[in-house]
Formats: structure tokens, C-alpha cells, sequence
């Protein structure tokens, strides 16, 4: 039951003929888990949060960057360095103090997912890699959850909604993943800054029309937006019984699935900072930086050799075959991207990425 004080809050709300007290408590009573708490997860919380989602979830291990700025308006300058899912939780928490916010600060894997998915009504997908998606779409799907799904590029997004009604799921429409480092996330060729809030706001939308049960659920529907043109397209998704029964008949060994190596890039060695900085005193290695000249760090004691991945084919004779080489960006995305591309061009098998890149070297 809403209190006073909510009745006044969400007076909006309640004027609306579909939406009303009764749609209001069902909001109160619904819980939503935001997986992702980036360019996408941010306005989704904040506006499920405004419009009064009782119970909010958000799964993020990630660190609020400077970067991140430009397009997570979540955040804030002071928030530099914290977990995302704790600073959101702390914005969410003054924005609405009548719901309760639930901060899930570690990485969403095969282990924790199922758990997890299982304690909420809707997940929100607001992931920006291949792995992930599928092992939540997979989730969902075991669960029965419905997925409302997002993602951008660039200047355009795309938005469904998943396993919902019988409907299809992620994996109906691609049941196979790209080819490993072929689609770069937006940490590698950047996105326009309110396009997140467009796609992300139109989730949020999504998850308002499941809980309340109104309108029509883009289930079935992936709706494609262009940012430079301001036309959206939308094409049919079949469910394929192929898919979902294949998906669901992952349970049993669903915690043991490999979704890396699924999406091809198990394959690689990586290293943490720490051991970037063992092996640096205890062995002569060789340290390619593949962000653009202008990016920091710099790190003096790499004494790296700067290859920007756009040009990386002009550096292939200055990579040694014949010791470790380290490659290193400010997250660790482009430059598996650029190993993925000198051992499929180059035959490169001396490669090692740096998981997490530079951004938190101390």
C-alpha cells in the first residue's frame, strides 16, 4: 500500500487512467535487477527509481572512470574510483527514499547468475560484451525471466524485450556470437553521448509497461534507432523451439559453462596489473600500448611501445616474436582485439593481454 507522502510523490502516476493506484502498487511490488550500472544502466535506474520500482537490483564491479562521464550522468566527479554499484546506490537512495535500492558489487558469472535472476520479476540488460549477454539471456531463460535488452554503437541502438510470453530470446535472434573482437565495444570506437540515455530510457519504458501490463511489450520486435537520422526501423524476431529448448537444457551444467571460450576468447593468456608489474622486474618483456597518443596514462616504467590499434599494422615488425609481449590499453578490450588480430594475421603466439587495461595502475 502506498503512503501518503508516495501518493503525493507519484500523483503522476495515479492521474493516469493505465496506470492509476492500482498500477502504482504493482510497481511498488515489482523487483527489477539492472545488470550494469554504464551508459545503459544508468538511466534505466534512474528512472525506474523515479517512477517508484519497490525493490531495484544492480550487479556492477566496475570503478566510475572520468571517461565514463561523458554519457553516465549517474555519476559525478566524486564518485571517481568508487564501485558503480555502490555510487548508484547512494544517488538512487537520495533520489527516492520510499524504494529500496540492493548494490550487488562483484562480477556476474555462471556461479553467482542463476541466484541471482531468481530473486527478481524483470532483469534490464545493460552489458557491453558478447560473453555476458548470453550468459544472461541463458539465465533468463532457465529462470523464466523476461530480459529487456539494450545495446548501442556508435550513433545507433538497438532495444527488445526477451523471453517474455513465450516470446523469443536473445539467442532466437543471434544464436551464435560474432566472430571474437569483430564487434568493438564502445570503450574502443566511442559512442555519442545521450544515445545510452535514448536506449536506455526506452528499457526503462519497457520494464514500466511489463510490470504494469500495458501497451504493447517489444517482444518479438527488435526496434533499431539512428541517432544521426532520428529514424528507428524494427524487424521481426521468430522464437526458435530449437534454441530455447537447447538453452533451458543448459541447467544442469549451466554454472560449469565456459561463455568466454563460447564467444572465442578463452584462448588467450592474460595477466593481471600485478603481475604485469612481477614480470616486469623478474623478466625482459616487451610492452605494446595500443591506445591513440593522446590517452593517459603513460606509464614510464613499461617503456611501451605506442601502437595505436587503428595502426597497428605499421608496428608488426617492431613487436618481438621471441620474448613476452604484453599488450596493454586502457581497459583491456582493444587490445585483445589487437592480439585476436596479429595471431589471425601474423601468426603472433607470444601474446599476452592485460585484463583491465591501465586505468588502474597505482
Amino acid at each position: 500500500m502506498l503512503n501518503e507522502k508516495e501518493k503525493h510523490r507519484y500523483s503522476r502516476h495515479l492521474l493516469l487512467d493505465k496506470v492509476g493506484l492500482q498500477g502504482q502498487e504493482k510497481l511498488k511490488a515489482a523487483k527489477v535487477l539492472v545488470i550494469g550500472a554504464g551508459g545503459l544502466g544508468c538511466p534505466v535506474l534512474q528512472y525506474l527509481t523515479a517512477a517508484g520500482v519497490g525493490t531495484i537490483g544492480v550487479i556492477d564491479f566496475d570503478v566510475v572512470d572520468e571517461t565514463n562521464l561523458q554519457r553516465q550522468i549517474l555519476f559525478s566527479i566524486n564518485d571517481i574510483g568508487k564501485n558503480k554499484a555502490l555510487a548508484a546506490k547512494h544517488h538512487l537512495e537520495q533520489q527516492n527514499p520510499y524504494i529500496t535500492i540492493k548494490a550487488f558489487t562483484e562480477k556476474l558469472t555462471t556461479k553467482n547468475a542463476l541466484e541471482l535472476v531468481q530473486q527478481f520479476d524483470v532483469i534490464v540488460d545493460g552489458t557491453d560484451n558478447f560473453s555476458t549477454r548470453y550468459l544472461v539471456n541463458d539465465a533468463c531463460v532457465i529462470t523464466e525471466k523476461p530480459l529487456v535488452y539494450g545495446s548501442i554503437y556508435k550513433f545507433e541502438g538497438q532495444v527488445s524485450v526477451f523471453n517474455y510470453n513465450n516470446g523469443p530470446s536473445y539467442r532466437c535472434l543471434f544464436p551464435e556470437p560474432p566472430k571474437a573482437g569483430s564487434v568493438p565495444n564502445c570503450s574502443q570506437i566511442g559512442v555519442i553521448g545521450v544515445l545510452p540515455g535514448l536506449i536506455g530510457t526506452q528499457q526503462a519504458n519497457e520494464t514500466l509497461k511489463i510490470i504494469l501490463e500495458i501497451g504493447t511489450v517489444l517482444s518479438g520486435k527488435l526496434l533499431i534507432y539512428d541517432a544521426l537520422s532520428g529514424n528507428s526501423t524494427s524487424i521481426n524476431i521468430k522464437r526458435s523451439e530449437e534454441q530455447i529448448d537447447k538453452t533451458k537444457a543448459m541447467k544442469p551444467h549451466f554454472a560449469s559453462f565456459n561463455y568466454d571460450a563460447f564467444c572465442g576468447i578463452d584462448l588467450i593468456n592474460t595477466i593481471d596489473i600485478t603481475e604485469l608489474k612481477e614480470l616486469l622486474k623478474s623478466e625482459n618483456i616487451q610492452v605494446v600500448d595500443v591506445r591513440e597518443e593522446w590517452e593517459q596514462p603513460r606509464i614510464n616504467e613499461l617503456n611501451a611501445l605506442i601502437a595505436p590499434l587503428d595502426d597497428l599494422d605499421d608496428f608488426v615488425n617492431q613487436i618481438d616474436r621471441n620474448k613476452k609481449v604484453v599488450m596493454v590499453c586502457q581497459r583491456g578490450a582493444r587490445s585483445l582485439q589487437a592480439i585476436l588480430h596479429l595471431k589471425k594475421e601474423y601468426g603472433f603466439n607470444n601474446l599476452i593481454n592485460l585484463e583491465g587495461g591501465l586505468l588502474n595502475w597505482k
